[in-house]
């Protein structure tokens, strides 16, 4: 069965495609699968994952809002899936690699979304990016410990999902695209249902490269993605395009996204900084899993227990360890 796979890649998949059968294998070693090549069973992995699974209940931008569509931390991912995945087709690449780094990206992100991520970054003498603890999450902390033993190809492009990072692969450069279309695009959505923006405020040039709507712009960007990279060895989007993309974005710092975050920042700073210093001066009281890491690094371990905590859970905590109870003394 999975010969079939090998077949097919070698005889549709662009030249500049990472194909499964030359994979620069995992960390550990293990038995190959008869029917699922690496890629795909690195999906599968990611999948079945505790941290995969606790997305759902991550905030995106929008923490605990009034109504039932807004962008939760796993429907962004799904969304940068399915972008990646047409990026891919359209280019001839590898749909599986893509889809297994786009699902595996934010597996380390933080409760209360950037505004969490900010609060670790400053109180780990190390710092915190998400995208080093989706990595970290993979490698060490999944499987009580044993982490997931993923490929080279999905570790790398999970670490350099990021506008910073430099993918080896041109999978890994489809998936930073398509989180930068995905998260600008129905962030704005978002916005709008909110109120805190309305569509007239949108920046004029890029409206009127990219449309109105939603689905307007994001087929906008993936036609330019395909016109710029087709018969290339890397993943683009046009010069025209990526500054217009770059704009929206800078529109969504300046109106959305410190807007949004002003609404959460001080309760979910203050949150977080109480939890941080209670483990850090308790570390006997992180779960079995983070104590190892605590006999050296106890930043590092109470970091690791604190991203992985979802929003509800996070405050369930606080409330426990912190907020007096009827009959309490």
């Amino acid at each position: 069965m999975k010969e079939k796979t090998y077949e097919k890649e070698r005889a549709f998949l662009s030249p500049y495609a990472t194909k499964s059968y030359e994979s620069k294998g995992r960390l550990k070693e293990e038995p190959a699968c008869p029917m699922r090549t690496d890629f795909q069973r690195d999906r599968d992995r990611i999948i079945y994952s505790k941290a995969f699974l606790r997305l759902k209940n991550k905030t995106q931008v929008f923490f605990a809002p009034d109504g039932d569509h807004y962008m939760s931390r796993l429907t962004h991912t799904l969304d940068v899936s399915q972008i990646a995945r047409s990026v891919a087709r359209c280019l001839s690449l590898n749909e599986d690699l893509a889809e297994a780094i786009a699902l595996g990206h934010d597996l380390g992100h933080t409760p209360f979304g950037h505004v969490g991520e900010r609060v670790l970054a400053s109180l780990n003498p190390a710092g915190f990016r998400h995208s080093e603890q989706s990595l970290r999450v993979v490698d060490v902390l999944e499987k009580d410990g044993k982490g997931l033993n993923l490929t080279f190809e999905v570790r790398d492009g999970i670490l350099n999902h990021t506008k910073k990072g430099h993918p080896a692969t041109p999978e890994g450069e489809a998936v930073s695209l398509a989180d930068r279309i995905a998260y600008i695009n129905h962030d704005i959505e978002d916005a709008i249902r909110a109120g805190i923006i309305t569509e007239d405020e949108l920046p004029e040039e890029s409206v009127r490269i990219f449309g109105r709507d939603t689905s307007a712009r994001i087929n906008t960007c993936v036609l330019d993605i395909y016109e710029t990279s087709v018969g290339k060895p890397y993943v683009r989007m046009s010069e025209e395009k990526g500054k217009a993309l770059d704009d929206l974005r800078t529109f969504m710092f300046e109106h959305v996204y410190e807007h949004a975050n002003t609404l959460i920042q001080e309760s979910a700073e203050r949150l977080l900084r109480a939890l941080f210093g209670y483990f850090s001066e308790r570390p006997e009281e992180l779960p079995v899993l983070y104590r190892e890491t605590a006999q050296t690094d106890i930043p590092r371990a109470v970091c690791d227990y604190l991203s992985s905590m979802t929003d509800r859970y996070a405050i369930n905590i606080f409330k426990k360890l912190f907020v007096p109870r009827e009959g309490s003394v």
